[in-house]
């Protein structure tokens, strides 16, 4: 009966184990993102925080840190995120890491930010390391002046999707645009300072995009699964 009931805790126990959640600030007192890079496991979350004034959080790729990546998919992109000086509410941006053992690369689409080095990394190698993809970026690899990321500088009202809010628009920060896609990791959720309707969603290989909001914990198949069975035997000694 006592090992059953311990085998019973012990599924209850891993079922609720939740993903770390790793907090980024984009544009923290200059054009940084702090901090510059994070070690992420599959299924953790990247929350980026914005400042002041108006940046992105654009996908782009080890070659060519200033250009929105477009292969093997279009890269996620938060869209133009516009914060005011005196903003007492920061719009905030969210990814889940899908696959850990692919690095990711970001930077700001704001005009010369990333030629600034403002760039950003996930899981960055020793072979590509996070000081070569910012120095290549500031060096001006090819196509860097060309940035694609959603929305535009003078984007206002709405600067992310709103929190705990329901809808059906996808995509960036600042205009909720088309759905994004990606390779190792998915948008899965957004805040906004303006309340505008609409969750944030998006596809990634092998992945299926999470539509948690504010930090809630959503179970998946598996452990719903766990919980039946910790349920039933739990049923069985009573």
């Amino acid at each position: 009966m006592r090992f059953s009931f311990a085998v019973a805790a012990t599924i209850l126990s891993a079922a609720f184990v939740s993903a770390e959640d790793h907090l980024v600030v984009v544009g923290d007192g200059g054009l940084v993102f702090n901090p510059t890079t994070v070690t992420a496991a599959k299924d953790d979350t990247i929350t980026f925080s914005f400042r002041p004034k108006n940046h992105t959080v654009t996908q782009s790729t080890f070659a060519d840190p200033c250009t929105r990546m477009t292969t093997p998919k279009e890269g996620i992109d938060s869209g133009f995120a516009p914060v005011a000086a005196d903003a007492t509410s920061l719009p905030q941006w969210t990814i889940t890491i899908d696959d850990p053992s692919t690095p990711l690369w970001f930077f700001c689409a704001q005009t010369q930010h990333c030629q600034m080095g403002m760039v950003f990394a996930v899981n960055p190698t020793a072979d590509k390391t996070f000081e070569a993809f910012q120095a290549t970026a500031m060096g001006g690899a090819a196509g860097s002046s060309n940035s694609t990321a959603s929305g535009s500088a003078g984007a206002s009202g709405s600067s992310a999707t709103a929190t705990g809010a329901t809808g059906g628009s996808t995509g960036g920060a600042a205009n909720g645009g088309s759905t994004n896609t990606a390779t190792g990791a998915s948008v899965s959720a957004a805040t906004n300072t303006a309340g505008a309707a609409g969750t944030g969603t998006g596809t990634a290989s092998g992945a299926a995009a999470s539509s948690t909001d504010n930090g809630a914990m959503s179970l998946s198949g598996g452990q719903t699964s766990l919980l039946a069975i910790a349920g039933l035997m739990m049923g069985l000694m009573l």
